[in-house]
């Protein structure tokens, strides 16, 4: 009867042996994706012909001055204002219902329709003809939504000022 293995020994291998293994590895990885290596150096070397591959050099190298550049510029004044102003609008957006300005842009763009054909058609507004629309359903609808903004507008700029 054979005697029991008692203590396993792992294979060590050398330096030469891994960068051999390695070497292997990469070559099986350059053929199994040679068409996709074909294409990138296709690319590099077109980045090469219209030189964007020194200017993207030249931009590592100076990376520190552009970095100082970029920042300089971003914290002008007016570039914080626009970033200011842009988060401000975002949370005003954010906190719109989304149904709600879906049907404001509708009716903007109804509106727009409308006054670009009376413009066309160039009818003088009387105070008779101004009296007459008022009746009119739609233009109610529209003057008193127009009436209660421009009340909520207004109580806003009070309680803010």
């Amino acid at each position: 009867m054979a005697a029991p293995i008692t203590n396993i020994k792992k294979q060590q291998l050398s330096e030469e042996q891994i960068a051999e293994q390695r070497l292997n590895d990469l070559k099986d990885l350059l053929s199994e994706n040679e068409e996709a290596l074909q294409q990138i150096f296709s690319i590099v070397s077109d980045l090469n012909d219209i030189g964007a591959l020194e200017a993207v050099n030249k931009m590592l190298q100076a990376k520190e001055e552009i970095a100082h550049i970029a920042l300089g510029q971003i914290s002008r004044k007016p570039v914080t204002n626009i970033i200011n102003q842009l988060m401000t609008v975002a949370g005003l957006l954010s906190a719109m219902d989304p149904e709600m300005t879906k049907k404001l842009m509708g009716s903007l763009n109804s509106g727009l329709d409308e006054a670009n054909t009376a413009i066309a058609r160039e009818e003088k507004v009387t105070v008779f003809s101004l009296m007459k629309v008022i009746k009119d359903p739609d233009v109610n609808r529209a003057l008193n939504f127009g009436i209660h903004f421009l009340k909520g507008l207004g109580k806003g700029l009070k309680d803010e000022c």
